[in-house]
């Protein structure tokens, strides 16, 4: 009996076939995994930045922090963003322009203050320091060496790194004025007074006495928030 031999090229042309099948949707597969993750990790560099920065953060800052491109750092702040009002957290991202800031809820703002009592980053020298520039500013900074000593020179070399304080040359010194930061910072809001912005409601007199008082109750109120 003759052998019939059966040709292997049909069955080799659908192995083929088979196989560009599979490998283009394990591709498929991959890729697709593989842009999830990539999404994934650029939410939490996102989520990070803005968790460890204790301050509202420009669209550039986050770019240069994250590497991400603009477009989907703003993607990526609106779904944090509906995440955290979604899950009713004690934690919110507060939008202004182009910057963000993550913060905890206001009805949550008397924990912190609590926690953070005796665990400052500021010292009490620092604290002091701030509480002047609050109550007198815009105010020179030779004005405030000369209440404050020459320590005063590093206090505000902190502030100005940190943002919370803003400088410009006036003369031989410099002025110094609050940042918008500084407001945020500590939850204070802006009052004009004898047009100057405040940053605590504060009655004008002459008395020296009520005015150092004054200075006592801004750096009470910078101390409450720390």
């Amino acid at each position: 009996m003759e052998k019939v031999e059966v040709s292997s090229e049909s069955e080799d042309s659908e192995k083929v076939k088979f196989t560009e099948y599979s490998s283009a949707i394990i591709s498929s597969e991959t890729e697709k995994e593989l842009e999830e993750s990539s999404e994934t990790e650029n939410l939490k560099k996102v989520e990070a930045a803005l968790f460890l920065s204790a301050r509202f953060l420009s669209l550039q800052e986050l770019v240069m922090l994250t590497d991400i491109n603009p477009l989907m750092i703003r993607e990526i702040v609106s779904k944090l963003i509906e995440k955290y009002n979604k899950d009713e957290s004690a934690i919110e991202i507060i939008a202004k322009k182009d910057m963000w800031k993550m913060d905890v809820r206001q009805e949550y703002i008397y924990m912190v203050n609590k926690l953070a009592t005796g665990s400052s980053e500021f010292t009490k020298a620092e604290q002091e320091t701030l509480a002047v520039l609050a109550y007198k500013q815009p105010v020179k900074q030779s004005v405030v060496i000369k209440i404050r000593g020459n320590k005063a020179y590093e206090h505000i070399k902190h502030f100005r790194e940190i943002g919370l304080v803003i400088a410009k040359k006036a003369g031989h010194t410099i002025e110094l004025r609050l940042s918008n930061e500084f407001f945020d910072y500590f939850h204070l809001g802006k009052k004009e007074d004898g047009g100057k912005i405040i940053a605590v409601e504060i009655k004008e007199e002459d008395d020296e006495s009520d005015e150092e008082n004054k200075e006592h109750e801004v750096e009470e109120k910078i101390n409450e928030n720390l």
